[in-house]
C-alpha cells in the first residue's frame, strides 16, 4: 500500500527485454534505501513492483508482460516517480494507493497559471465513473485532487512543489500516463451493485 507522496524522482539507466517481460535498474540515488531490502515493493510511477536487486544507489526490477501491456511503458532514460511502500506508523499524506494501474489516460492539454499549471487528461471510458471533483485520483504515482470533471475529462491543479518533486512537470500534451482510481469508489459501487458491479481490470 502507498500514500501517492513521492519521495524521490529516479531514471531507468538499463533496460534489458527478458523473454515477453524486462529488467530495468532504476538509478534513484535521492531515495533512501537504507530500510529496503530484496522483495520489498516499490511504486514506480504509480505501479507497484518488486525489488530483485539492490546497491546504494539504486535498484533492479523485473517487469512482466502484462505490466507493459497495462501501463504506459517503461523504457532507457525514462524519468520515474518513487514511493516506498507505506508502514503502519506513517502518515498518509496522500490517499490510500494499491500500485494496481487501472488504465493509461494521455494528456489532453496544458494551461500555465501563474506558477502552477492546469492540466486536463482524458481517461478511458471505463474508469470516468469512477472520478468525481474534489475526489482523489493517481496519475503517474501522484496523489492528486481532482478539481474539474466531464464524461472523459478531468483537470488537476498543479503547484512549482508538485512540479519540482514529480516527473509531472515532464509532461506535454499527448503524454501517457498510468491512473490509479479512487479504492473507496471501487468498494462503494461493489456494495451497491453486487454481482453487476463485478469487472475484470488490470493488475
Amino acid at each position: 500500500m502507498f500514500t501517492g507522496i513521492v519521495q524521490a524522482v529516479g531514471r531507468i539507466d538499463r533496460f534489458t527485454p527478458s523473454g515477453p517481460g524486462a529488467r530495468a535498474r532504476i538509478d534513484a540515488p535521492a531515495l533512501d534505501l537504507a530500510d529496503t531490502a530484496l522483495g520489498d515493493s516499490i511504486a514506480v510511477n504509480g505501479c507497484c513492483l518488486t525489488v530483485v536487486a539492490l546497491d546504494p544507489n539504486g535498484f533492479e526490477v523485473d517487469i512482466s508482460k502484462e505490466t507493459l501491456d497495462c501501463t504506459a511503458g517503461f523504457g532507457p532514460g525514462d524519468r520515474l516517480n518513487l514511493e516506498k511502500a507505506l508502514r503502519a506508523n506513517d502518515r498518509l499524506g496522500g490517499h490510500l494507493v494499491t500500485g494496481h494501474v487501472d488504465g493509461v489516460g494521455h494528456v489532453e492539454s496544458i494551461e500555465p497559471i501563474g506558477d502552477n499549471r492546469k492540466l486536463a487528461f482524458r481517461v478511458p471510458s471505463a474508469l470516468s465513473r469512477y472520478i468525481a471533483r474534489k475526489g482523489s485520483i493517481t496519475v503517474n504515482g501522484v496523489s492528486l485532487t481532482v478539481n474539474q470533471v466531464t464524461s472523459e475529462l478531468f483537470s488537476v491543479n498543479l503547484i512549482p512543489h508538485t512540479l519540482a518533486m514529480t516527473n509531472l512537470g515532464d509532461l506535454v500534451a499527448g503524454s501517457r500516463v498510468n491512473l490509479e482510481v479512487d479504492l473507496i469508489a471501487r468498494y462503494v459501487e461493489r456494495m451497491l451493485n453486487g454481482d453487476e458491479g463485478r469487472q475484470d481490470h488490470p493488475a
